[in-house]
């Protein structure tokens, strides 16, 4: 692409269709999956939009832009006055944008990966305590068979209480757990298969609680006269098609607050996080954990290293012949 005038002032003007169900798709993953707060995902949306403009105005799209094209776009912003920290910003939020799009087989690359720059240190992932789990799911297991509930309360109750012993059983994405299809209950099989991103298809273990947690919403269904007969697990009860994930991200929150947890320290994403976490913590290899998440690339699931480097520490700290503790 040559130089072009700037293009700030018609941010977002040339967003194709596709471009902008993109962005849209990725700024609901920030806000259900990440937790990302409202403001941040405002703020994505105009630097999104805005390197989409300049994109445009130099006849190409942010789906079709080259590192080159990237680093045209910050040398603009550069031009334009804008502060190194604010250049930055909008560097990570086009890091992220893109590292989406390729995970998701949008592109089959990151323009943004030779770029160098203020790279923010990726942070470690937002966990739950095993002890906060234990208490989410005893809440979510009472809450189930509460009986002074309706039979339409207690069938709501019974698919949360569901949702959470699946999600912390397996480690599933969101977005995978509530478009289950309910022939996965065939029987009270120990694996199910799951269909990730990409469409592909991996078998993860589900364990006895979440099995009896799925044995009572069923009945819970039955009780409430509810059909079963539909194509997803987890219906939505006063509409068509499945539960959203917006909607499973809100209750999620309401349970934990109801058991003292802040609301704020727990998404889909976290539990997601903590299934994967407490798997290492507790001797899991970090291959085997990349599968169960179904992570195409093992560098996504190094995000977890840190678990990996307390456990070897606590090893040689607990059992080297060397080592302080064991001399003692």
């Amino acid at each position: 692409m040559s130089a072009a005038p700037d293009t700030g002032a018609a941010a977002g003007a040339g967003l194709s269709a596709r471009e902008g169900a993109d962005i849209e798709t990725f700024l609901e993953m920030m806000a259900v999956e990440r937790g990302a707060a409202d403001n941040t995902v405002v703020a994505y949306r105009r630097d999104l939009e805005d390197a989409a403009g300049f994109m445009a105005g130099q006849g190409g799209s942010l789906m079709t832009a080259t590192t080159e094209d990237i680093r045209a776009y910050v040398g603009r912003l550069a031009a334009r006055g804008f502060a190194e920290t604010s250049r930055s910003r909008r560097l990570s939020a086009l890091r992220q944008y893109y590292r989406f799009l390729y995970v998701e087989g949008r592109r089959g690359d990151d323009p943004t990966g030779p770029i160098e720059g203020a790279r923010r240190k990726q942070p470690l992932p937002k966990i739950m305590s095993e002890d906060e789990v234990d208490r989410l799911l005893d809440r979510a297991a009472a809450e189930a068979v509460d009986p002074e509930q309706s039979p339409a309360r207690r069938v709501r109750a019974a698919r949360m209480h569901a949702l959470v012993e699946l999600l912390y059983a397996t480690g599933m994405r969101v977005s995978e757990l509530v478009s289950l299809p309910r022939a996965v209950l065939r029987g009270r099989q120990r694996m199910i298969v799951v269909r990730g991103k990409g469409d592909k298809e991996r078998m993860v273990p589900i364990g006895e609680a979440a099995r009896d947690a799925l044995t009572r919403l069923s009945e819970a269904m039955r009780e409430a006269t509810i059909a079963e007969e539909g194509r997803w697990l987890f219906p939505a009860l006063s509409e068509s098609g499945h539960l959203t994930r917006q909607a499973f991200a809100r209750d999620l929150k309401a349970l934990a607050a109801r058991e003292g947890i802040p609301a704020e320290r727990i998404s889909p994403h976290v539990l997601r996080h903590a299934f994967a976490s407490h798997l290492l913590q507790n001797g899991a290899d970090l291959r085997a954990v990349q599968e169960l998440l179904g992570h195409a690339d093992i560098s996504t699931t190094q995000i977890y290293t840190h678990v990996l480097e307390e456990r070897l520490i606590r090893l040689v700290t607990d059992h080297h012949p060397l080592s302080e503790q064991s001399r003692e």
